[in-house]
C-alpha cells in the first residue's frame, strides 16, 4: 500500500507546477472577466445624478421592469449610500427583490436595513416584506402548478414567516398591515400543522407509536382549530391502541364524537 501513497520530490514539483500553471489561469481568466464586466456596465448610470439614477428606478418599478430597476437602485446604493434618497431606496430595493422572486436578497436587504434602522417609521412593513419574502421562499411554483402536495417539505422558512407576522402583530397592533397578516398566519398555521401530520405519519409507518402520538398531539396545543386537528386525532387513537394505552385511547375518542361526529372511528 505505501507506494500508491508515495510522492517523490521530482513528482511533487510536476504536480506543484501543474497546480500553478492552472492558479495563474484561473486568475487570468477572472481579471478578463471583471475588466470585460466594467467594460460592460451603462455609463449612463455611473454618471448620472443620484436624482436622475432614482427617477429611473422609479419608471422601472412602475413599469414592471424590476430586473432594470433593481440595476438601478443598486447603483445608486454602492455610489450614494448617504444620498437624498438612501432609505427609500432600501425600502424600493426590499420590494423589487420580492417582485423578482429572490427572497435571499430580499432577506439580507430586509435585515440590513432593520439592522441600520430600527426605528424607522415604515418598519412595520419591512417586517411585513420579511414575512412575505420568507412565505414566498417557502412556495414551490412548479408543486403549486402540477397541483403537487409537497406539504412534508422542510417549513423552517414558513415558521420563520409566522415569526415575523407575529412580530408585526404583537409590536405594531395598529398597523395597516396586521390585518393581512393575521390571515397569513392562519395559513402558515395550517401549513405547519399540516407537516407535522407528516411527521407522524411517517412515525407509524416506521411503529414508532410513542413518537406518533406526542407528534399528533402538539398539532393539538400549538396549532388548535386547524384542519389537520381531526387527523391528529384519528392519528392519536391508532397510537394509544397499539401502545395499550386503553384509557388515553377512550379519551381520545370521546373528544373525537363530540367535535366530529362522522368521523369513521366514532361510528363504528
Amino acid at each position: 500500500m505505501e507506494k500508491f501513497l508515495t510522492i517523490t520530490l521530482k513528482e511533487s514539483n510536476s504536480s506543484m507546477h501543474k497546480i500553478a500553471k492552472s492558479v495563474a489561469v484561473v486568475l487570468i481568466t477572472l481579471a478578463a472577466t471583471a475588466c470585460s464586466s466594467k467594460q460592460g456596465e451603462d455609463p449612463a448610470m455611473t454618471k448620472s445624478s443620484p436624482e436622475v439614477l432614482y427617477s429611473q428606478a422609479r419608471t422601472s418599478m412602475e413599469l414592471g421592469n424590476y430586473s432594470k430597476a433593481v440595476r438601478s437602485l443598486e447603483a445608486l446604493d454602492s455610489r450614494f449610500p448617504f444620498g437624498p434618497h438612501k432609505t427609500q431606496v432600501q425600502l424600493d430595493l426590499i420590494y423589487a427583490y420580492y417582485k423578482l422572486d429572490d427572497p435571499a436578497s430580499g432577506i439580507a436587504n430586509i435585515d440590513r436595513f432593520i439592522r441600520l434602522n430600527p426605528t424607522h417609521k415604515d418598519i412595520d412593513y419591512v417586517y411585513y416584506m420579511r414575512g412575505l419574502v420568507n412565505m414566498q421562499s417557502d412556495r414551490y411554483l412548479f408543486h403549486d402548478m402540477l397541483n403537487i402536495d409537497r406539504s412534508d417539505r422542510d417549513p423552517k422558512a414558513a415558521q420563520d414567516a409566522f415569526n415575523d407576522f407575529d412580530r408585526l402583530i404583537k409590536s405594531y397592533p395598529n398597523s395597516k398591515y396586521a390585518a393581512d397578516a393575521q390571515k397569513r398566519m392562519q395559513h402558515l398555521k395550517n401549513r405547519l400543522a399540516l407537516y407535522s401530520i407528516k411527521v407522524a405519519e411517517y412515525y407509524i409507518k416506521m411503529n414508532a407509536w410513542s413518537a406518533a402520538a406526542i407528534r399528533a398531539q402538539s398539532v393539538l396545543e400549538t396549532y388548535p382549530g386547524t384542519p389537520s386537528t381531526e387527523k391528529a386525532l384519528e392519528i392519536m387513537s391508532t397510537a394509544y391502541g397499539e401502545l395499550g394505552q386503553e384509557k388515553l385511547k377512550d379519551h381520545v375518542l370521546m373528544v373525537m364524537k363530540a367535535n366530529y361526529p362522522n368521523n369513521k372511528l366514532v361510528t363504528k
